[in-house]
């Protein structure tokens, strides 16, 4: 039956190989110093609470974690529990499925710290390493990167060509009356500026969001902690997604379309 499944999968996951599969689950697993991320993808959001692919995508995450996987190709490629592969087995999903199933993308923290792991409704994962803290930061910390999903974690981390426009985007904004003002006092308004978007795109500058009156540094400095790696992703993120309506998925599920 096995055998069946994978030939008639593999058949089903050639022919819709070019489809595409925005919906999903991030699924996470932790250990010990280690914890994992991975984003399965199906097509439709009803696949995507089926109990067959809520079970594999809960041992892709184990699978990650325990084979010591440190990328998606490594995790396709590695051992999944009753034989194959985890390609193999995806694509035998498929046979029952009847969707495009991806083992998209995954992520990797070790740390001899703390590590705090939150998952949003299925859709959205965040892994944080701290040293220093308390479990009860490291889980704050990576519910903050979940809902204001920071692009960088600290302002060092700012590329200079985003400083570098950003400085232009201040210049352009200012009144002539500004512009007329001496260079130092000029260049000190600009800085002010773009040192308030650094606060805004980085973790550390960003308001926390379970205390607002204080900014994340703050927080961590409170308990001694520094954020020494971040890992977030997010169901279909980068994926153009194609429009149907609800009654052309039903439709597809039944078998009529």
């Amino acid at each position: 039956a096995m055998e069946w499944l994978r030939k008639t999968g593999l058949a089903k996951a050639d022919k819709k190989a070019s489809r595409i599969a925005a919906e999903g689950r991030i699924v996470s697993a932790q250990a010990s110093g280690k914890a994992v991320l991975v984003e399965i993808n199906c097509e439709t959001d009803f696949v995507g609470k089926d109990t067959s692919f809520l079970k594999f995508s809960d041992t892709v995450a184990d699978v990650a974690l325990k084979s010591g996987a440190a990328g998606v190709d490594a995790l396709k490629a590695a051992a999944y529990p009753g034989g194959g592969t985890v390609e193999d087995a995806a694509k035998a999903l498929v046979a029952t499925i009847g969707e495009k199933i991806d083992v998209r993308r995954m992520a990797r923290v070790e740390s001899t710290g703390l590590i705090g792991s939150y998952i949003h409704g299925g859709r959205i994962g965040v892994l944080v390493a701290l040293k220093g803290g308390s479990e009860e930061l490291a889980k704050g910390i990576a519910m903050h990167v979940a809902a204001m999903n920071p692009a960088y974690v600290r302002a060092d981390d700012v590329p200079a060509e985003f400083l570098a426009k950003e400085k232009d985007i201040a210049l352009s904004q200012m009144s002539d009356k500004e512009k007329a003002k001496p260079a130092d006092i000029l260049e000190k308004i600009v800085a002010g500026k773009v040192n308030k978007i650094i606060s805004e795109v980085t973790l550390l500058g960003q308001p926390y969001v379970l205390d607002t009156n204080v900014t994340v540094a703050d927080a961590l400095k409170k308990d001694g902690a520094d954020v020494i790696s971040v890992a977030r992703l997010a169901v279909g993120e980068g994926i153009e997604k194609a429009t149907a309506d609800f009654a052309a998925e039903v439709m597809k599920q039944a078998g009529l379309a």
